[in-house]
């Protein structure tokens, strides 16, 4: 990861947490004092926040490092791991929240107190905008760790806004409306869950060496043909790990030339690709005889035939 990109991710990440730390606070001891199960769920949905923030954190510090003996490809896949760690928090989150609100539905409780509902106004407005800023750098940086952490802001302020319209309707409702912000819970749990599974499947897709889209593979494959002494490029794989990507290519040359001269060419097709698509980390080149030139022996056999 470049040195610029890892900065802008562990800022982002960073005041996700810091951010989260002070809500998680202000949020449960509201949802304590004013008697609100929406509110507590909330709390845990934020501190759940924290964790995921403390997991990109590491998954893009771990990413960061250089490849060693252990791992000569590096460590780019602790990015989609970190992602599906936090991912899978979620929709974790999200069932112990519909769980929590279900068993308080059916039993009678105080009406929440009117101050949690300024408590949950103000959460949502900072968590949509730490959601804008943090899901802007992600785009930016391509980190898909970071993309999920900003998505489990905006969950965080779903749920915030579920509490405060089923507080709304348990303060206006009145005697028999108690268990609206319950409901509300439920709803909010729902949502999360979805964005959860979301979230889950590109960070498996990565973890899996899914292709990538196939602009990239068509760019590369471009790149190669372009390259001096090369006929064809017969098969191109490429695989995501973190931000980079890692290319394995056939390419055909004509059979006659030495065995040096292919390996030059395939150096310059290596060098060509990385040059001109800085994504690509690594590239390596299989050198195949072209089957569309002939060699001058088969000429000389079909003309006596």
């Amino acid at each position: 990861m470049r040195p610029s990109r890892l900065t802008r991710s562990l800022r982002a990440t960073f005041i996700g947490l810091i951010a989260n730390a002070v809500l998680t606070s202000a949020k449960l001891l509201a949802g304590i004092f004013g008697h609100s199960h929406a509110l507590v769920a909330d709390a845990v949905e934020s501190l759940a926040d924290i964790f995921s923030s403390l997991i990109v954190w590491r998954g893009l510090v771990v990413a960061a490092a250089p490849a060693d003996e252990d791992h000569p490809y590096g460590h780019g896949k602790a990015e989609p791991l970190a992602a599906a760690v936090v991912a899978t928090l979620l929709l974790l989150a999200a069932g112990w929240i519909i769980i929590q609100a279900v068993r308080e539905i059916a039993q009678p409780h105080l009406a929440p107190a009117p101050f949690t509902l300024i408590v949950l106004l103000v959460s949502v407005l900072i968590k949509e905008a730490l959601f804008r800023f943090v899901l802007r750098e992600a785009i930016s940086v391509e980190s898909s760790a970071v993309k999920t952490d900003a998505w489990h802001h905006r969950s965080d302020a779903i749920t915030s806004l579920a509490a405060a319209i089923g507080i709304s309707v348990a303060l206006i409702g009145g005697k028999g409306y108690q268990s609206a912000d319950d409901v509300a819970a439920i709803v909010a749990a729902a949502i999360i869950a979805w964005n959860g599974w979301r979230l889950l499947r590109p960070a498996l897709d990565e973890l899996m060496d899914t292709a990538p889209a196939p602009e990239v593979i068509e760019r590369i494959r471009r790149i190669a043909t372009t390259t001096k002494g090369v006929d064809r490029v017969e098969k191109c794989i490429v695989r995501k790990m973190g931000y980079y990507f890692y290319v394995d290519m056939h390419v055909e040359v004509d059979p006659q030339m030495s065995v040096q001269r292919a390996h030059e060419i395939a150096h310059d097709v290596k060098d060509k690709v990385r040059e001109k698509f800085s994504r690509v980390r690594d590239v390596l080149v299989h050198v195949e005889p072209s089957p569309e030139i002939r060699k001058p022996n088969d000429k000389i056999r079909k003309k006596s035939e």
